[in-house]
């Protein structure tokens, strides 16, 4: 069998080095149109910084090695030109002429290419890049030849916050400009204003709601959209991706959502003898069940491995993704999986949201940092529609067991019971996602009943009242607007203060004296609803709206 990939790194390596040992008798050839056939592209920023010092570092593996422990036949600078189905051959164009190679099986693995719009005077700026491999690391390096002192990042998804954090560590001054409203467009408002804050504090300006209109100077200033100009001696292009499937198209492969690749639940394209992975393939969403673009290295690797399980006869299905992924920018990571509550409405699902609050291990163990969790399920079932979480420290281990109980079919009934390791220095006996499954449980069983951050205004038009049951210190950090104060460990004796006939809004700091509260004026005949997420949420996202003394 004669088996020829076209692209290498995640998943196209993880295919040849799976056949080979699964196949000794294949022949293997991996086709490479740039000169790193398999290199850690996630830890391409962290070398602008000096992070990762070595750039040797980066190159995982070269076509030499491979030779000798796989016995794979690795071509760099040879890129596939044509794909030939009748003839099931490609055309390929190598290092000195073209030529043809025939194939047995073909496997697609080309990845995905940054998009670069079109925007006047972009294509007579010499400073602007992108960010995908070691040949586009190599070019920004040359540039620091120069001592830069100004950075622009366009756009602000992973790669963009990556960036804007490896870029200002390295000491330029960084601006990052994004067309939507927030950072991390793929997380929820609240939960991306985390991180925007961060940004800030360390001295990245963000510039949300904003875009770039044109360059000027050979790309030396930029023009935006609301017609402000920004000196720039560095810009970096991360507005997103965009699946590399003219091959596919040409050869008359059906390609589908937003032209990503299509296949069947064993890798194969409409033609039955190509396959294809990675980034370039639409994938099933495990929790809707739609055809979506799952851009990540781990379901790469994974659809690498399967596709040559496949191909050796090996009985494996692809069976989605749920797009699980972890940024940091400075201080704080934030993680997500699954469906975001903006997808969720869009999708007009049935849905609760709550937050949470805990510790990455034992409060009174030195050293803890707080962690915070928002998880969106199905009110009657309990199904998980997805999690985001915020912290210094342990955000990967949480979003990691909900991925994981997602992809097992767990609901929020089940996720008290999930059994951790426990010892103060790793975690806590009651874990912030024990917190998450007992808070769902409560609004599921009706004992408690929440209002989300962003129907607080409306909520104070139709007249609600807000409860604080924060102490008198904690006042100092901020107040709500037209609040009434009454610290929780005095509330049983103030009751008298309150009116039965008008409706509250119970909130602390972050929500667990509120549920308290809650309880309390609810068996005592009050009209109340627990603010979720409570004050330190509402101030991350809406500080503008407090009141300060």
């Amino acid at each position: 069998m004669k088996v020829i990939i076209i692209g290498g790194v995640a998943g196209g390596m993880s295919a040849a080095t799976r056949l080979r040992r699964l196949k000794e008798d294949a022949e293997i050839i991996v086709l490479e149109k740039g000169p790193n056939v398999s290199f850690a592209n996630c830890g391409l920023p962290y070398y602008i910084s000096g992070e990762i010092a070595n750039r040797d570092q980066l190159l995982v593996q070269t076509p030499e090695k491979l030779k000798a422990r796989f016995n794979i036949d690795v071509r760099p600078n040879n890129e596939v030109l044509q794909i030939l189905p009748s003839k099931k051959s490609v055309l390929i164009k190598g290092e000195d002429e073209n030529y043809e190679e025939t194939y047995d099986k073909l496997v697609l693995s080309p990845g995905a290419a940054p998009i670069t719009p079109s925007i006047p005077g972009i294509e007579e700026s010499s400073n602007v890049h992108t960010l995908r491999n070691v040949t586009d690391l190599d070019q920004i390096m040359e540039e620091f030849n120069d001592e830069p002192k100004n950075a622009t990042v366009v756009g602000a998804g992973f790669i963009g916050l990556e960036m804007a954090e490896n870029l200002h560590n390295r000491g330029l001054n960084v601006t990052i400009v994004e067309k939507a409203p927030q950072v991390l467009p793929t997380l929820d408002e609240e939960m991306a204003a985390f991180m925007q804050n961060e940004l800030t504090s360390q001295g990245v300006e963000v510039m949300t709601s904003n875009s770039v209109a044109a360059f000027k100077e050979k790309g030396s200033r930029l023009v935006l959209e609301d017609e402000q100009e920004l000196p720039t001696d560095i810009t970096i292009l991360s507005i997103g991706i965009q699946p590399e499937s003219k091959l596919a198209k040409e050869a008359g492969l059906e390609t589908g959502f937003k032209s990503g690749i299509v296949v069947n639940d064993n890798y194969q394209t409409s033609d039955p003898d190509i396959y294809a992975i990675g980034d370039a393939i639409t994938v099933k969403q495990q929790v809707t069940g739609e055809n979506t673009l799952i851009s990540l290295a781990s379901p790469a690797n994974r659809q690498g491995r399967q596709v040559a399980d496949v191909i050796a006869g090996l009985p494996r299905k692809n069976q989605g993704s749920i797009g699980t992924a972890i940024v940091r920018a400075f201080r704080l990571a934030a993680a997500s999986t699954g469906l975001n509550e903006r997808t969720v409405k869009q999708k007009g699902l049935s849905a609760e949201v709550i937050h949470v609050n805990g510790q990455d291990h034992a409060s009174y163990y030195p050293g803890s940092t707080g962690i915070t969790l928002k998880l969106i399920f199905h009110p009657e079932t309990g199904k998980i529609y997805g999690a985001q979480a915020i912290g210094q420290k342990g955000v990967d281990k949480r979003i990691d067991i909900l991925a994981t109980a997602i992809k097992g079919g767990l609901t929020i009934e089940d996720l008290p019971e999930l059994e951790f390791t426990y010892s103060p220095p790793f975690g806590s006996a009651k874990d912030p996602v024990h917190i998450a499954g007992y808070t769902a449980l409560n609004i599921m069983e009706g004992l408690s009943h929440n209002i989300q951050w962003y129907e607080l205004e409306d909520a104070f038009a139709k007249g609600k009242i807000l409860l604080d049951v924060r102490s008198d210190a904690e006042l100092i950090s901020g107040q709500f607007k037209n609040s009434t104060h009454i610290p929780l460990n005095e509330l049983r004796n103030r009751l008298f203060e309150l009116d039965k006939n008008k409706k509250y809004i119970v909130s602390c700091h972050t929500g667990l004296r509120s549920y308290m509260a809650e309880r309390i004026l609810k068996q005592n005949g009050f009209q109340v609803e627990n603010l979720d997420g409570a004050f330190a949420l509402y101030k991350a996202v809406r500080p503008e709206k407090l009141i300060y003394e």
